[in-house]
């Protein structure tokens, strides 16, 4: 007798225990956090603007992302970019200057004067030819169709890109996209600059994207090549710049990165 009261004292501690570790389990499983539901905003695009991101990856995968690293190429040494996709706080790092901007202020470090420009201006400058086509991608943004570039017997097909009134730190200035019409994939980027006169230009700078890198699932430019561009006649190039170490990633950068070095922290 009393070794079947011990037995059965057994089978009932034996299955209170695995009713709690199952309970425990499942309690992990419902805090689990959710990983977030994009929405895929391909249909919130004209049809050709839409077939452009999709060939370079596709929106919703730059979507998903929420941080891009690359560097540019540099003979005196690379120049590193760091942006944050969501909040598009970002840095840039040389052996020379350091600068950045926070949400707030530009901010720029360095022991010299070797840079001299507009840390605001310059902070997400290559950051936006770099990921081109998707920041053509965000909110507060007009597409019109345009007239194809023509170089030679080719023809591209183009859209103009403008901004909504209060879009950025320079809603007046203009884009245009011109693509490959059988591949889909970017070929031309037209670009006004209103940053520093706060007007509306007509001066077109025209950039080609020549060649491409996967990044992560996403078609991000190799090189981009500055051209002649005068009255609508594309011309010899001038310049180029050259993209190595590419990183696109759903981690977050600490946000500690972007912060002014030069602010003490309290």
């Amino acid at each position: 007798m009393k070794r079947l009261v011990a037995l059965l004292y057994i089978i009932i501690v034996f299955i209170s225990c695995k009713q709690e570790h199952k309970t425990e389990k499942e309690s992990q499983v419902k805090e689990a956090p959710k990983e977030k539901i994009l929405k895929d905003r391909s249909n919130d695009f004209p049809d050709e603007i839409a077939a452009v991101f999709t060939a370079h990856g596709g929106i919703k995968t730059f979507d998903q992302m929420n941080s891009l690293i690359f560097e540019m190429s540099n003979p005196e040494g690379n120049e590193k970019h760091s942006t944050d996709l969501k909040t598009r706080h970002a840095r840039v790092e040389t052996d020379k200057f350091v600068l950045g901007f926070d949400g707030k202020e530009a901010w720029i470090k360095q022991d010299s004067t070797y840079f001299k420009g507009n840390p605001r201006f310059y902070h997400n400058l290559m950051f936006y030819f770099y990921a081109m086509p998707f920041v053509l991608g965000d909110d507060g943004i007009a597409y019109e169709k345009v007239e194809d570039l023509k170089i030679d017997d080719v023809s591209y097909p183009g859209y103009k890109i403008s901004y909504g009134d209060g879009v950025g730190d320079s809603p007046k200035d203009n884009y245009f996209l011109y693509y490959d019409d059988t591949t889909k994939r970017m070929k031309f980027l037209g670009y006004t600059v209103t940053f520093f006169s706060k007007e509306t230009s007509e001066k077109i700078s025209l950039i080609e994207y020549s060649d491409w890198n996967d990044v992560n699932g996403l078609l991000l430019p190799k090189t981009l090549k500055w051209r002649t561009y005068e009255n609508g006649i594309v011309g010899e190039v001038k310049s180029e710049r050259n993209f190595v170490n590419g990183h696109a990633s759903k981690e977050k950068i600490p946000s500690s990165l972007f912060a002014n070095p030069s602010i003490e922290k309290k």
